[in-house]
């Protein structure tokens, strides 16, 4: 059985945190909306870093899996500011991000508010699974059914059906509001590290067009995109964790050799 998390306070929410010590560089893994720490694809990593002798770190956003907050209450800037709290607490010397859908977009946000004051050598290298920056503008906001537009208005969100749970999507009005300010693809993306894109190309809910988007604006970056033909949005299946597990070791083999 999985040991409890810890928590840290966040703007006076209990953030659960799971941290486990190694060497560098360090894993850190963003989950994607509606998601939660104990995933496949989560629980893969614990087990990689375990292998190669890493620290790895990984939180639930508030309102999601073990951590406070109601889940309503979120939004990009919200879990963002959670995530890099957790990062600058748990974690030292240089980090992999390694973002699953909404967590890509957090990924790049979390890169642009620390490079702020310059390149920051922390963030060594980041794998982004079928990311999804702007996903509340670039994909929903044109698909939006006059209903949906309605229910935003009125009672300040939408729901829709889920595939991966038996409980409704829900969007809120402030999420777009706020996704809005926190958009990513409008300029090019400095993120000063190589970033590897694992992307589905039979994805239902994230296009692959949109992880080709997203090379255009990495193009000063050491950046590479791998489709899977087969590939849907969570890439948990067998030879997608290997296919994880491989993209993560390599980034990692060159920053321990320059170390």
């Amino acid at each position: 059985m999985t040991e409890q998390p810890e928590k840290l306070d966040v703007s006076g929410v209990d953030i659960a945190v799971r941290h486990r010590s190694g060497g560098a560089p360090g894993l850190v893994w963003l989950g994607g909306y509606r998601s939660d720490m104990l995933g496949t694809k989560a629980e893969r990593l614990d087990q990689l870093a375990g292998d190669l002798g890493l620290a790895y770190t990984r939180h639930d956003y508030s309102g999601h899996g073990e951590s406070g907050g109601a889940f309503t209450d979120g939004t990009i800037s919200k879990w963002l500011a959670e995530s890099i709290a957790v990062f600058e607490h748990y974690t030292k010397g240089p980090q992999i991000l390694i973002g699953s859908s909404m967590g890509g977009w957090i990924a790049l946000r979390m890169v642009q508010e620390l490079n702020r004051g310059g390149p920051d050598d922390r963030i060594a290298g980041m794998v982004l699974l079928a990311p999804a920056p702007d996903f509340t503008h670039e994909l929903m906001e044109p698909e939006l059914t006059e209903k949906e537009r309605a229910d935003m208005e009125t009672k300040g969100y939408f729901e829709e059906f889920s595939e991966y749970s038996p409980d409704p999507n829900i969007f809120t009005k402030t999420l777009f509001e706020d996704g809005r300010r926190n958009r990513v693809l409008v300029e090019p993306l400095d993120t000063h590290c190589p970033v590897h894109i694992l992307q589905g190309m039979a994805d239902p809910d994230v296009p692959y067009t949109h992880a080709q988007k997203l090379m255009e604006f990495l193009s000063r970056d050491d950046a590479a995109l791998t489709m899977i033909k087969d590939g849907d949005h969570r890439l948990s299946r067998p030879q997608d964790l290997d296919l994880l597990a491989r993209t993560v070791t390599a980034m990692v083999e060159p920053i321990r050799a320059a170390r």
